[in-house]
């Protein structure tokens, strides 16, 4: 069986644990600096399985020695965002955790290949991709398919449907500048703009964007663990199992969408080694306009990372 590490054994990181061992997927490891954490998760979890009959293995440690010969790194690991507090915040004290993740965890794994979820994301992803010398194949951030989920489901809420029959996209930073593709979007083949008024389409455009801080708020510690836990599991069932999922995830630019040298969120197509390709969208100039001013902002928190 294929194996998995997870860095950092928190709600994020133990949730993906969760609805990674449900899927039978891989040998799972939490790791976490906190003593006993990562172990009593694991234990819990490993306990249920006799109750789902899986027979993923799940184990926890304080010692990266335990990844060893892992095919794939999760790192959930990092401050978490507080109410009030940007996503540019997180930046030093993030950039920090991430490079010793990635190091510590690359002596034990040299091949694997590394999904990040640490905040803020598209500049973490970068930071993982410098600090391990990966090709950009190898680095990719869960960010757009929480986003797509999001949107999907305001619009079934909003219409009433199947969430199956709703198809969202959501490109761009993982941030309040993140661009809902609206007229890509669809539920069954119709387009949302012949089903909802421009009133209802712009609040769930803009409900979406703000989708992580209204979390944040109606939590007051902590933020959403469930949903980016389950897009990790998606991610990596995508990649284990070859699968060539195209799904929105921050990937590493080489011209697609005329972007160069920062992480983004766009369509990309996911294979056992990682990082297929950039599928692009025809954009028009309304679209192209927006997907710049997110870039902006995700090179401006990129170039201030202190690598």
């Amino acid at each position: 069986m294929a194996k998995i590490s997870i860095i950092g054994a928190g709600m994020t990181g133990a949730t993906a644990a969760h609805w990674l061992a449900e899927r039978e997927l891989a040998d799972l490891v939490l790791v976490d600096v906190v003593e006993g954490l990562p172990q009593g998760k694991a234990l819990d979890l490993l306990e249920a399985m006799p109750i789902i009959n899986k027979d993923s293995h799940v184990v926890g440690s304080n010692d990266y020695a335990a990844t060893e010969g892992s095919d794939l790194i999760v790192i959930t690991a990092g401050l978490a965002r507080k109410p009030g507090m940007s996503r540019e915040d997180l930046v030093n004290t993030n950039t920090d955790i991430v490079k010793k993740a990635t190091d510590a965890a690359l002596k034990h794994s040299p091949n694997a290949i590394f999904v990040i979820l640490t905040n803020p994301l598209d500049s973490m992803c970068y930071v993982a991709m410098k600090a391990g010398g990966l090709p950009r194949q190898r680095v990719i951030g869960q960010a757009g398919i929480l986003d797509s989920a999001r949107m999907r489901a305001f619009v079934a809420m909003e219409l009433g449907v199947s969430v199956e029959n709703v198809a969202c996209y959501v490109l761009g930073g993982h941030g309040d500048s993140m661009v809902p593709l609206t007229r890509h979007s669809n539920v069954a083949g119709v387009p949302l703009d012949k089903l909802l008024p421009a009133d209802k389409l712009a609040a769930i455009v803009d409900r979406t964007r703000k989708g992580g801080g209204e979390i944040v708020a109606l939590l007051k510690q902590g933020s959403a663990f469930y949903a980016p836990a389950a897009a990790i599991a998606q991610m990596a069932e995508a990649i284990l199992k070859d699968k060539n999922l195209i799904l929105p995830c921050s990937v590493y630019m080489q011209g697609e969408y005329g972007l160069t040298d920062i992480f983004f969120g766009v369509p990309a197509q996911l294979g056992i080694k990682g990082l297929v390709k950039v599928i692009e969208y025809e954009l028009n100039a309304e679209e192209k306009a927006t997907l710049e001013r997110s870039a902006a902002e995700v090179r401006e928190t990129t170039a201030a990372l202190k690598l």
